[in-house]
């Protein structure tokens, strides 16, 4: 499986995203995908569903260690300055583990001190609870802020798909040696019924969403956490590291920008210009 490299760890290209995956339902579909290649477990408090990851990861048959699992907090909507060391322990708690491979802030908010919260998130990283600490969410502008308060984090998770630039946030993660970490990366279905998309698709015999998928990994220090529905879809998205697309069918979607941004909530940070 494709990686990226984090500190000293590697981060696998492609995860699974398990939003909107929660119960018993969620924790099957996180054991399948354990089953069938998946090396990689997005999740977040605010989702719902660590417990139900948490109960696949101790199901599974796949090792602890051989699965990067990431999850999130300090979300607008919860309490703005909480004990995050008991919060992470929650986190662990239901995710049945002793650490998280990458504790992320789910969202800026200029309600919390950024110097406060990325003190704790170190802390936190510094008694091995987590063994990676990043950002989620943030604009470039916010990203540098973070990066002079603690400059070593590993990643920032944003929206990126082919109608969305990100090359603002792309160009800082390269230049830091970090990942961003590509979420909604087929704008929620938006890009499936582009032209371009499946025209590349069909000429190379694979599925839209395939096509879109490699175009992000394929690109340095990208990491792709699609969401999948049932065990076809996983299989799908996992095959993606099985094909490489050609420097002129990367261009070809690279010029899709458009700056639509598909998750754009009330607590949005000041975006970067599309």
């Amino acid at each position: 499986m494709e990686k990226e490299p984090v500190g000293t760890a590697t981060m696998p290209g492609i995860g699974f995203g398990t939003l909107g995956n929660v119960g018993d339902a969620g924790c099957a579909l996180v054991e399948a995908a354990l089953a069938e290649g998946y090396r990689h477990i997005d999740t977040s408090r605010y989702y719902g569903n660590e417990e139900a990851v948490g109960r696949a990861l101790e199901r599974s048959s796949v090792p602890r260690g051989d699965v990067w699992v990431t999850t999130k907090l300090l979300h607008p909507k919860t309490p703005p300055m909480p004990d995050i060391g008991r919060e992470l322990d929650e986190s662990l708690r239901r995710l049945r583990t002793d650490y998280v491979d990458l504790l992320l802030i789910h969202w800026p908010n200029p309600d919390v001190s950024l110097e406060w919260a990325l003190g704790e998130y170190a802390a936190l990283r510094e008694c091995g609870k987590a063994r990676a600490i990043g950002v989620s969410n943030f604009p470039t502008a916010l990203f540098r802020q973070a990066l002079d308060l603690v400059g070593d984090l590993a990643a920032n998770q944003v929206e990126y798909h082919p109608y969305l630039d990100q090359r603002s946030v792309l160009d800082l993660v390269r230049k830091r040696g970090l990942v961003l970490t590509a979420h909604s990366p087929l704008a929620r279905g938006a890009v499936l019924g582009d032209p371009v998309l499946q025209e590349i698709a069909k000429r190379r015999r694979l599925s839209v969403a395939q096509v879109a998928l490699r175009w992000l990994v394929q690109q340095e220090r990208v990491v792709a956490i699609p969401g999948a529905q049932n065990v076809e879809q996983l299989r799908e998205n996992l095959k993606t590291l099985d094909v490489t697309l050609t420097h002129e069918e990367m261009a070809a979607i690279s010029a899709l920008a458009r700056g639509t941004r598909i998750v754009d909530p009330p607590h949005r940070p000041d975006w970067d210009p599309a």
